[in-house]
Parts: C-alpha cells; structure tokens; sequence
C-alpha cells in the first residue's frame, strides 16, 4: 500500500462550503415538515405550533454540538465519531446503529410522502399498484444517484432546490397570517393535560426531532468542505433561525387552516401524509387554493426525493465509518470499485426502506424513529460534554457559546441542556409508546448481538478501535507496510492527530494477510541541545515533564488501536531532523509520521537556558527528513485555515478517496 491520503481525513479545503452544508441541512428540515406536520399534529393538537418552536430550540443545541464535533475530529459519521473519541467503540457503534435505523425510516416516510403530494396531479399516484410503483421507483433512483457518488453539480441543484423551497415555506407562512390567522381558534381548544395530554405532547416532540437528522446527514461531508470560524458559526446561526421560523410559522398556519375541532384535526387524517395541502385547502380564495396546491405539491414532492438523497448520502457515510472501524462486517461496508461507494448497503438499505414504505403506516415509522433520533442526540451531546474534559486544549474551529468552569474545564451547556431534554424525551418516548419501545430495541438488540459475534469471532475487543484497509472494501490485497512505524512528539495538541494516523496505518498493517503479530509505533521525543552545552548535559526538571506527558498520552492514543504496539523513548541531539533520520535507521522502521504546525512551541521548545527554539518538523528539519528518510514520511498539518488536516509527504499519494 503506497502511503497516501487515509479516507478517513482529508483536507479540508476542498470545493464545497457552508452554503453546501446548509443546503443538506434544510433539505431535510424542509421535509421533516412536509411528512411530520399532520402526525405532530394529532397528537399535540393546538399545542403543535409549541411543539415545533421546542422541536426548533433542541434543533439550536444539536447544531452547536455537531458542529463543534465535526469540527473538532474531522471524519465521517457524526454521532458516532463524537462517541468514538469522547467513549469507545462500543458506545461508537450504539450511536451509529440508532442513526441507522432513523435513516432507512427516514428514507421510507420521504418516498412515502412524495406519492401523496403527488397525488394532487392524480389521484392514483399514491394509492394501490401504482403508488407502490412509485415509491419503488423513488428509493431506486436514490440508490443508483448515491451508489454513483456525490458531485459539485449536484450540490449547485440541490442549493438551487433550497432557493426555491425556502421561498414557498416563506410565502405560505406569509399568506397564512394574512388569510388565516385566527388567534382565538389557535388557543380555543386547548385544555392542558387534557387536550392535548402531556404523554402525547411528548411523543410530539420527539417525533419533531426529525429535523435533526439533516445535522447528522451534513455531518458525513466531513473532510470534504472548506468551512472557515466565521463560515461555521454562520451556519449554525443560519441553520437555528431557518428551523425556528419556518417551523412554528408553518405549525401556526397550518393551525389556522384546519383547527382542532372536537379533539380533532384534519391535518391528521385527511391531510396526514401530506399536511401541507391541508394548508392551502383552507384558503378561502379558490384561485389562491388552487395554485398552492399545485406549487406545494409540485416542491414538496422534488424537495422530499432531495430529502431522501441526502439520508442516503448521510447512510453511505456512516456505513463508510462503521466498515472501517469494523463495527459493522466488511462485507456490508464494500466499496464499489470506481465509485468508492458502499454499494452493498445502499442496496440493503433501499431495499428495507421499500419493505417499511409499501404498507403506507407513517404513523408508525414516525413513531419508531423518534426512539433513534433522540438516543443519537443524547449520545452526541454527552460526546462533546466528555470532549470538553478529554480534549481540552485541542483545537476547536467551532467552539459553542454559553460555557461555565467546572474544576477548570469549560463546559457547554447548550450540550448540557440538550443532553438532558433529549434523555428524557427518550425515556418518556420508551415507556409511553410500544411500538417505538418493541421496534427500537428490536432495532438495538439484533445490532447488538452482530456487534458481538462479529467482534469476538474475529479476535476483537469490544471497545478497542480497529480499522479496515481501503483496500479491504474495494476487495483488493493490500501489501503489507508499515508495521513499525518512528512517531516524534512535540506535547502539542497535534500529537493526538499523528497519532493516530500512525494507529491506522499500524492497525491495517496487522489486519493483512500473511502478518501475524502486533504493530509497533515508536514514540519519540527529542530533545536539541544547543552547540553551547555538552550533549549529555542536564535536562531541566519541565522539559523532563513534558516529555514523560508527552509520551504517556501518545501511548494512551496509539493503544487504543486494536493490534498496535506503542513504545516510547527520548532522544537528544544537535539537530532535530538528524536525530529523527538516526533513530529511524537504527530501529527500522517502515514509515515516519511527523506534525506540521507553525513555528512555536516544538519538541523542547525552550531548552537549557539561552531561548533556543526547536523548529521539529518546519523548514529546514522538515525538508531534511523528507530528503533523507529511507521510509515513507507522512506528515500531519494543519491546513491554511484553522483545523489540522492530513496530507502525504512520501513519494506517491493515492488522491481518490471514498465517495467523494
């Protein structure tokens, strides 16, 4: 295997940008009204307008903490990334299963929804033989866009799609409080804890989660956007207030247009599986009614099939995430060979989504998601809560507001608070709904028991990371490198990046075929000493510290990977570049990680008095090691904005990555 760019971290510089991540987003917030307004509906009845609005301010909280998750560990995966790095595989694997199982229903109600809308052209595209057909057709063309990949020219329609959405939700919202506010018939049939009952107020609000599901979906185009501070915290804004509006402003309006009358609202029967006719139905003015029927038919039903690539898209890069960590068998995970795309799921997927769409019970797929959505939320938020105390001072693009000082670790509390609502809502969720409760953790058990027996059967912890060669799922053979591999640290925040980008590379050495053992990293530190001071001369008692910090955290990172071997040891010498190059040759090792950050604090930094500034993998120790190497040097840098990225500095580089 040459050495080249892991798949799993790539630059973050690329040609897609906040309008792009945005863009994913909305879709899915955009249809998230379209198929849950009329179930919301009959259960929170008057109240929907304050379900929504709840449903906007969870929506704020679960922005922030994706966001700064995503920044911070740039991989595919969302939640499950978060758990990985903040917990353990383990727990990696229960977020990535429930998102899973929110996906494929998310992918079901899409399809089922777009033939309802439909409708309105014909009655019969939503119904029988012929409505089946379609969300058959529907779910396939999703499969065979995604199977071909993701591409600039898609997103430039997809931006153009949100454009035009965002003008209908704005226009309907508009109309409606012109035409059909009526505030006392908003408030007239509310009797709290009675119409609606708190038990199914909560079981509102859990199915508004939804929403969310487009924050984990962006989440998966990670390493492929050039995303700034400023670009970041403008998406959160952007993607917060978008929600907040148009959801409550459509649930207000649809209020108006067909009241809770008896217990009742017609948004839940007549108008279930496509709640936003129901709006235009209750305009007064027949001109009006009928050419917003045809323009929200005609938008919903485009925007629902966008909603669905971009499940799809979110799906295919969670499975990319589970298959290489080996959460999930490499079978299910396999590559297609010039795409770079998980076919195979995408076909397992498809296929279960047309199995739960063709009965046409959105009341019930809604029902089950709820209890993915919201443990997936949980276990993000306490991912980040967790992070915050591990990773401290690791570099943060994106950093959530509204932090308090706990024993010296800032803590978020939008992460707090989200954490907590969605835990609660879940619970509640669990113990109210059966069929959420039997289906969920009939979803989570089967997930479970695979987890299990692929693990243990092939020799694997259940909480170690392991990673599968790229190669693995493309079905080639991948020859067998760097199974030792020379790791000088620095005590910066950049260690945990090499790191682990050596643990990969390590991992998948011991994962071929034909080695039989651990791979070893050599973790190094280095100290120049200066010209002035004998070469064994006494080390200060801090630079002794940092060292042994050092060290100990870099051993603590590389051991998390299955099969990996990490031993560490100190050197000293006149030049840092020449030191690493002897202590390569003298171990023979197979490759040389090193870390690229501007010139501060390196290596010893500061050492036996006289300021001396040790410049370890910048300018001129750089260019000597990569000249002088007798092994593939891979260095790890950050990019000219403010994340760490990787980039290969050997010979060769393989520039495809998976599904880009």
């Amino acid at each position: 295997m040459a050495p080249g760019k892991d798949p799993q971290k790539q630059t973050f510089s690329r040609e897609l940008g906040s309008p792009m991540l945005f863009s994913v987003i909305y879709t899915v917030i955009a249809s998230a009204i379209y198929i849950c307004l009329g179930v919301v509906a009959g259960y929170a009845l008057g109240l929907t307008p304050v379900v929504f609005l709840a449903g906007g301010v969870m929506f704020v909280f679960a922005a922030m903490t994706y966001v700064e998750g995503s920044s911070l560990h740039q991989e595919r995966g969302g939640s499950t990334v978060f758990a990985r790095f903040a917990f353990n595989e383990f727990w990696s694997f229960v977020a990535g299963w429930a998102i899973l199982l929110d996906y494929v229903i998310l992918l079901a109600a899409a399809a089922l929804s777009a033939t309802s809308y439909l409708q309105a052209f014909w009655g019969r595209l939503g119904e029988g033989a012929v409505g089946g057909v379609l969300i058959v057709a529907i779910l396939l063309y999703v499969a065979v866009r995604n199977i071909r990949g993701f591409s600039s020219t898609r997103s430039r329609r997809i931006a153009a799609l949100v454009v035009a959405d965002i003008i209908l939700q704005l226009a309907l919202v508009v109309l409606g409080l012109i035409f059909l506010l009526d505030p006392g018939t908003l408030t007239a049939s509310i009797e709290l804890g009675a119409s609606p009952t708190v038990q199914n107020v909560i079981v509102a609000l859990g199915i508004a989660t939804v929403v969310s599901t487009g924050l984990e979906s962006a989440s998966g185009l990670s390493g492929e956007v050039g995303v700034g501070r400023a670009g970041l915290s403008r998406l959160v804004t952007s993607s917060s207030l978008t929600v907040i509006i148009v959801y409550t402003g459509i649930a207000i309006v649809a209020i108006s247009a067909q009241p809770v009358i008896d217990g009742q609202t017609a948004l839940s029967s007549t108008y279930k599986d496509a709640p936003l006719l129901g709006i235009a139905a209750g305009f007064d003015q027949a001109w009006l009614a009928e050419a917003s029927r045809f323009v929200i038919a005609a938008i919903a039903a485009v925007t629902l099939v966008a909603a669905a690539n971009s499940t799809m898209l979110g799906l295919s890069r969670l499975a990319y995430s589970l298959s290489t960590h080996r959460q999930i068998p490499s079978a299910l995970g396999r590559l297609h060979s010039t795409r770079f795309t998980p076919w195979v799921l995408i076909v397992i997927a498809t296929l279960v989504a047309i199995a739960l769409a063709l009965p046409g019970d959105l009341l019930l797929l809604l029902n089950v998601y709820a209890f993915g959505a919201l443990l997936g939320l949980t276990i993000a938020h306490a991912a980040i809560v967790r992070l915050r105390i591990t990773e401290p001072d690791r570099p943060r693009p994106y950093s959530m507001p509204f932090n308090i000082n706990v024993a010296g670790k800032r803590i978020p509390l939008p992460a707090v608070f989200g954490m907590v609502f969605s835990a609660l809502i879940w619970i509640s969720v669990v113990w109210t709904h059966p069929s959420a409760r039997w289906v969920g953790f009939g979803w989570m058990i089967a997930g479970l028991v695979l987890y299990l027996v692929y693990r243990l059967s092939s020799g694997k912890t259940l909480t170690k990371r392991v990673t599968v060669p790229r190669e693995a799922l493309r079905g080639e053979v991948a020859e067998v490198e760097f199974e030792s591999i020379l790791v000088p640290v620095t005590g910066s925040p950049l260690d945990d990046d090499i790191m682990q980008t050596a643990g990969r590379l390590a991992a998948e050495a011991s994962e071929e075929d034909g080695f039989d053992g651990e791979s070893r990293i050599e973790a190094l530190w280095v100290t120049e000493v200066p010209m002035s001071l004998p070469i064994d001369a006494r080390l200060p008692e801090e630079e002794s510290r940092r060292a042994r910090a050092a060290l100990a955290r870099a051993k603590a990172v590389g051991e998390e990977y299955d099969n990996v071997q990490v031993d560490t040891a100190r050197a000293r010498g006149r030049r840092a570049g020449q030191t690493i190059i002897a202590e390569a040759a003298r171990r023979g090792v197979q490759a040389i990680v090193l870390a690229a950050e501007e010139p501060t604090r390196i290596g010893g930094g500061a050492l036996l008095g006289g300021g001396y500034s040790n410049d370890l993998v910048i300018g001129e120790t750089a260019r000597y090691v990569l000249a002088n190497a007798h092994c593939p040097v891979i260095v790890t840098a950050p990019s000219a904005g403010d994340r760490a990225v990787s980039a290969a500095a050997a010979d060769q580089a393989e520039p495809d990555a998976p599904e880009r």
